[in-house]
């Protein structure tokens, strides 16, 4: 039977790019979900004040040099020390209050909950955006051969060991490769809708640059996987 887990197993972690705006918002934010239980981790590049104001709230920091998005969360994923890893984005548009929803079904048996934007319509999603990330579901559903809603979300409960035991190899397409290796390797995934809101401070990503990539990377995972 497998272990029950409450906020004291919760390791949350993110990557963070001058993210000065949001984080203290987030941290407040997983500090009143988890009653100030969690680990937080935060791999961070910033030339703002992000760091400081993290690490002024309680949340472990880890100075990185900018590399991408993938190779700050690996280095977030990996030194996380909870039973459960719980991965969010420091921009605030996704919602600490699923996380309890996330833990309890990491209870009820399941491996990694995949917390899916678009089944509410992701409204304040920039439209291009919405429009690529229903493209890739689309795609990674055809290759898996299983319906997928959110491929490219970045909020997901792990149990440590899927972390642990799978070789992640992307940078911007993580984010992808997170949710598709574990359910090529037959793993529990179990999608759940979340709201999705509106961004505090300046994104970085270009997206159209950033689709191309994360395209490629889930042609990549698959080709992989399938070679397996």
């Amino acid at each position: 039977m497998s272990p029950s887990y409450d906020m004291t197993d919760l390791s949350v972690v993110m990557g963070t790019y001058n993210e000065e705006a949001a984080v203290a918002q987030v941290l407040e934010d997983i500090e009143r979900v988890t009653d100030g239980q969690a680990e937080v981790v935060c791999v961070d590049g910033s030339t703002d004040d992000t760091a400081a104001i993290a690490r002024s709230m309680g949340a472990t920091v880890i100075e990185q040099s900018p590399q991408g998005y993938g190779v700050a969360l690996q280095e977030a994923l990996q030194a996380a020390s909870g039973a459960v890893i719980v991965t969010t984005d420091c921009d605030d548009t996704y919602p600490m209050e699923a996380i309890p929803r996330f833990l309890e079904q990491i209870n009820d048996g399941a491996d990694v909950v995949s917390g899916d934007r678009l089944r509410y319509g992701a409204d304040r999603m920039p439209a291009f955006n919405r429009l690529g990330n229903i493209a890739f579901a689309l795609v990674a559903s055809l290759l898996l051969g299983r319906r997928v809603r959110d491929v490219t979300t970045g909020m997901r409960a792990y149990r440590r060991e899927v972390v642990r035991m799978i070789r992640w190899t992307e940078n911007t397409g993580l984010s992808a490769e997170l949710l598709m290796r574990p359910i090529a390797r037959g793993y529990t995934v179990r999608e759940d809708p979340i709201e999705y809101g509106s961004r505090l401070g300046e994104t970085t990503l270009d997206p159209l640059t950033g689709g191309l990539e994360i395209f490629g990377s889930i042609l990549s995972v698959w080709g992989d996987e399938r070679g397996r």
